[in-house]
């Protein structure tokens, strides 16, 4: 197993890729305005270029030092576990599973297996908390829990999303913690509390957030799983050492007086997120401990990506302004934030919605660039060494900032996860869920009810498969095709450099229709 000094030199080399990236979109900007901007339209499109790279460069640094100090996160836990003591007494616990019209065998199956809990049974009490509108389901769900001794509850209004029917449950039951698991979750460790509980020694820890993961399935859904491994190996970590690790809604376990003493779970589409600040804002403190006890079902389907990446923008951009607001009219007696927590939470808020719009206006400033810009001159590699060519070298380093951004995820997949392939089709997801991501945000801000309008083109003929999938991403489609006919038309007028340029972000745009069609 490396050692932490060797992991921490395998940590810098990302991070210098990172801060390369920083300096080189940096040193593009300047080059657009003392060598490309000549009047108001220039010199407007390059002021815009250098506050989104300033922008960028913040939140690439701040990224990398999170990633960078979670190389130290199990010192810090490893100092934790020599504190504790053994359980002398088994507090009471809530196992509890929201479903919502889900698969009724996945759900029976995961039910059954949480009951292998390894802890006294006198003193554990299982909920299935059923929000379906599907009588059929709601039918077989509860003779199913009747049957096994589980507490089977269900709302006659279905409101306040996941979050309702778990404030429904605080009303029925009285145990004094609370874990939850989402229906597609398999236990895998059942000393899941017994390795967890011990930590709740101190009367302040609200909550404690163990790893989330997928079982393996497919080059794409395992791919997906990236997406929440990157956060839980280097972003989790980094967020515990500032007490502002987020309770991901599953997998973990939540003390109910806290729970009380917030008031419940905020009704948001995220609830976890919402009750993960308010933890903080009351003075509790959170942990997490970077182990899997349960895996999910795969997401095997693009379709099924695009509607829990729109879910999840929507929540992030209502926590955002809600964090605002918040910590705006925040009250005497609760916590203060201070500088990391702060850039945490609204780093968190941003979230992909960030990356997403960024990758768009960078596109579209890209077009405005190479249409009020002279294209580079055929100069040998000495020219490009001496000032009187260097605009075209601050070109070139244009090239090299794109290139950096392939590399850096591809790079970082290889270290922790063995392959560049699927750190390679992380950074196509970026490009292929960008419109998506932005969409929800924009939904978010005009507070109009998330929805997901997205159908699957499997099992269809051909031509009914095109005609979904183009419905599917038609401002995509509609986006690559503007950009195809702006790089045709830089090719007529000679700019090959940019024409490539236009015709690369073209196709990047284009995979939101291929992964539709291809993955359903």
């Amino acid at each position: 197993m490396p050692s932490l000094s060797s992991k921490s030199t395998l940590r810098l080399f990302v991070v210098a890729l990172f801060v390369l990236l920083t300096l080189s979109g940096l040193m593009f900007s300047l080059y657009l305005i003392y060598f490309g901007a000549h009047d108001f339209y220039t010199y407007a499109i390059a002021s815009f270029f250098i506050i989104l790279s300033l922008v960028s460069g913040f939140f690439n640094i701040f990224i990398s030092y999170s990633y960078y100090r979670s190389a130290f996160y199990g010192e810090y836990l490893d100092g934790i576990k020599k504190r504790l003591k053994p359980l002398s007494a088994y507090p009471t616990v809530a196992v509890a599973m929201p479903v919502y019209n889900e698969d009724k065998s996945i759900v029976k199956k995961n039910l059954l297996r949480l009951k292998d809990l390894n802890y006294p049974s006198d003193r554990i009490r299982f909920y299935l908390l059923d929000d379906s509108t599907k009588k059929s389901i709601s039918w077989d769900l509860k003779k199913f829990a009747k049957a096994n001794g589980i507490v089977y509850l269900k709302r006659k209004v279905r409101d306040g999303f996941k979050a309702g029917a778990l404030n429904n449950m605080l009303k029925h039951s009285k145990e004094e913690f609370i874990a939850l698991f989402d229906y597609d979750e398999y236990l895998t460790d059942p000393n899941f509390l017994t390795d967890l509980l011990p930590y709740f020694q101190s009367e302040r820890l609200s909550y404690i957030q163990t790893e989330k993961r997928y079982f393996k399935g497919t080059f794409f859904s395992d791919t997906v799983d990236l997406f929440d491994a990157f956060f839980f190996r280097f972003v989790q970590p980094s967020r515990a050492l500032n007490n502002t690790a987020i309770f991901a809604g599953s997998c973990g376990l939540i003390r109910r007086s806290a729970l009380d003493n917030i008031g419940g779970f905020p009704e948001y589409i995220i609830e976890d997120t919402f009750f993960s600040l308010e933890s903080d804002m009351h003075n509790y403190t959170s942990l997490y401990l970077p182990k899997v006890y349960a895996y999910g079902k795969p997401i095997y389907t693009f379709t099924d990506l695009v509607k829990q990446q729109w879910r999840y923008n929507y929540g992030d951009t209502q926590f955002l302004l809600y964090y605002l607001k918040r910590i705006w009219n925040n009250s005497d007696g609760q916590r203060k934030q201070s500088l990391l927590s702060t850039i945490d939470y609204i780093t968190h808020g941003f979230g992909l919605n960030y990356v997403s719009i960024i990758l768009i206006m960078f596109t579209i400033l890209s077009a405005l660039v190479i249409f009020a810009a002279v294209p580079p001159a055929h100069i040998s590699i000495s020219q490009l060494l001496s000032a009187q060519y260097i605009a075209t070298t601050m070109e070139i380093i244009g090239i090299g900032t794109f290139i950096i951004s392939v590399l850096a995820p591809a790079i970082l997949t290889k270290i922790h996860f063995k392959s560049i392939k699927k750190g390679l089709m992380v950074f196509l997801l970026n490009f292929a869920l960008s419109f998506i991501r932005t969409k929800a945000a924009m939904a978010a801000y005009l507070n109009t009810y998330p929805t997901s309008a997205w159908s699957k083109g499997e099992r269809r003929t051909l031509g009914s498969k095109v005609l979904i999938t183009l419905k599917n991403s038609f401002s995509e489609v509609l986006f690559s095709m503007a950009l195809l006919v702006l790089s045709m038309f830089a090719f007529i007028i000679n700019n090959v450099y940019g024409a490539a340029w236009l015709l690369w972000y073209a196709i990047l745009y284009s995979s939101t229709f291929i992964l539709f069609y291809k993955y359903g």
